[in-house]
């Protein structure tokens, strides 16, 4: 793993800190409009009452000196799905809302398995009202080369669950072409990617010079992997490309294709969503502090440049952490 990018990312922990899920602090407040429409006990800003201990750790002195930008990280630990559901719906309205009055658009990435549920409350009032979807962009942080109507197509669960009950225009919505192979399949998904940053869709970031999208909405699976960039994997290495493939995936179907570490970096916002006890291993790993830097997971990797990361995780994803 290149020098830099293991600096980067041990210096991502300056700000991590847990917060109680129930009433956990707004980081954006909402338009009057849109709060309006909200519930009291979801449009509170107020700050959490009762804190959980800090998870906390030193940025690195490396970054520090080179001027690098430390990126803001919190953890929030639910008691129940349903309430990290309500948490992620009511945070992704709140930047729709924002992204949406500053510059006439929001982009936002998907991922695939388990969040793609945790995303239903949005599809339910009063965010299916009171969002303006027509000012979504949506992309696939990674997708399997396979149909669109194949059972293990990222597309077809998030279309089957999520986004075929919601009015976002059907242009605006950025599948893979599926026709393609894996390797022509990614540089396809760059060459659109790069002609939305010249039409004004898609930001580019002021310190990386990649794309910036504003939400990026992740999961992670055991073995700490996020998109389709897995542990020991060649492309987690890849810092030229935007999009790139895989045909050897160790986790079935082998054939992807997957944003790069400088695009996911760039992100003004990520939600990695996390739940369970399959996945305390890793957290343990990504949060406990202490890890070397010749041996990161890939979600130990995710470093903004300039942006704000929330882990949204349950009881049973943290048991190993033994700050909490």
């Amino acid at each position: 793993m290149p020098t830099s990018a293991a600096a980067s990312a041990t210096a991502a922990w300056a700000t991590l800190s847990s917060v109680n899920p129930r009433r956990s602090s707004s980081a954006l407040r909402l338009p009057p409009s849109l709060r309006r429409s909200l519930p009291s006990r979801l449009s509170s800003s107020s700050p959490s009452r009762s804190p959980l201990v800090p998870v906390s750790a030193m940025a690195s002195p490396a970054a520090a000196a080179s001027g690098e930008t430390a990126s803001r990280k919190k953890l929030i630990i639910f008691d129940a799905e349903e309430d990290l559901a309500a948490s992620l719906a009511k945070y992704t309205a709140e930047l729709s809302a924002k992204f949406a009055a500053e510059r006439g658009a929001f982009t936002v990435v998907l991922s695939g398995g388990s969040l793609v549920k945790a995303l239903r409350k949005l599809a339910e009032p009063p965010y299916l009202e009171a969002v303006d979807w027509s000012k979504w962009h949506v992309f696939w942080v990674d997708e399997r080369v396979v149909p669109k109507d194949h059972a293990d197509s990222n597309y077809k669960l998030a279309s089957d669950e999520f986004l075929s009950k919601v009015p976002i225009p059907a242009d605006q919505v950025y599948a893979i072409n599926d026709a393609l192979s894996s390797e022509g399949a990614a540089e396809d998904y760059e060459t659109r990617l790069k002609q939305l940053v010249k039409d004004g869709v898609i930001e580019t970031s002021t310190v990386s010079g990649f794309p910036k999208f504003d939400l990026m909405l992740m999961g992670m699976g055991p073995d700490g992997h996020i998109a389709s960039l897995f542990p020991g994997h060649p492309v987690v290495n890849e810092n030229q490309k935007w999009v790139t493939f895989v045909k050897d995936s160790p986790k079935p179907p082998p054939e992807r294709i997957t944003f790069t570490f400088p695009v996911i970096n760039s992100s003004a916002h990520i939600a990695l969503v996390v739940t369970g006890a399959g996945k305390a291993g890793a957290v343990h790993k990504a949060l406990s502090g202490g890890q070397k830097t010749s041996d990161l997971l890939p979600v130990e990797m995710v470093s903004l440049q300039d942006g704000e990361l929330i882990w949204f995780t349950d009881k049973p994803a943290v048991s190993m952490l033994s700050s909490i």
